[in-house]
């Protein structure tokens, strides 16, 4: 794109945003935290940020109105963290939390075993990568923050997944829908590449 790409960062509540927004306008995009559909849908990446709990993450956005208008965004979508936990179908999080329905499956507990500690918390290796756009540059073996106690099961959508007592997705992908269950914004080098390719690498 030879402009700065416009990017939408959906207003969902997630503590995460002011840091996403940082890291994204670092590498030349012009980013606007926002809520309003016309906005969100005329942008050319949209970026939905969140941390905390799923049935909270959904309750927000359907009181803004934003539950429906996010399964009409046709530009590249990226998902972070909670954010990419929300695009599957459902979350067994809070008893069962239907989600977006944009990526295949259902978000689980990362089960507790033994030397392995819930909230899933610090830097993580990304193995068994895929090739995709917004993985260029990424090796496997190299690590990212993750902070999260639900996973999505590797599937079919799984570009990447990472270990931490089971193995479970670390980046999705679902036709031009994205998700990281790390946080780029505080992965050093590997978050800024992923975020970097998200703007410049797939498209539409």
């Amino acid at each position: 794109m030879s402009t700065a790409p416009r990017v939408a960062l959906v207003d969902g509540g997630g503590t995460n945003i002011g840091s996403v927004s940082y890291a994204l306008e670092r590498l030349g995009a012009s980013t606007r935290l926002t809520d309003d559909p016309a906005e969100i849908l005329a942008a050319d990446r949209v970026v939905l940020p969140g941390v905390g709990a799923a049935g909270a993450g959904m309750a927000r956005l359907r009181a803004a109105g934003l539950e429906d208008l996010l399964r009409q965004v046709q530009a590249p979508l990226l998902g972070v963290c909670l954010g990419m936990q929300l695009l599957f179908d459902r979350s067994a999080e809070d008893g069962g939390t239907p989600t977006l329905g944009l990526v295949p499956g259902e978000v689980v507990p990362i089960p507790p075993a033994p030397g392995v500690r819930v909230p899933h918390m610090g830097w993580n290796r990304l193995d068994d990568l895929v090739e995709d756009p917004l993985l260029t540059g990424i090796t496997p073996g190299e690590r990212a923050y993750f902070v999260h106690s639900y996973a999505a099961p590797v599937g079919p959508a799984t570009l990447a997944s990472t270990t931490h007592g089971t193995t479970f997705s670390a980046v999705v992908r679902s036709g031009l829908r994205w998700g990281a269950q790390f946080h780029p914004e505080r992965s050093g080098r590997v978050g800024a590449l992923l975020l970097r390719n998200f703007l410049l690498e797939v498209d539409r």
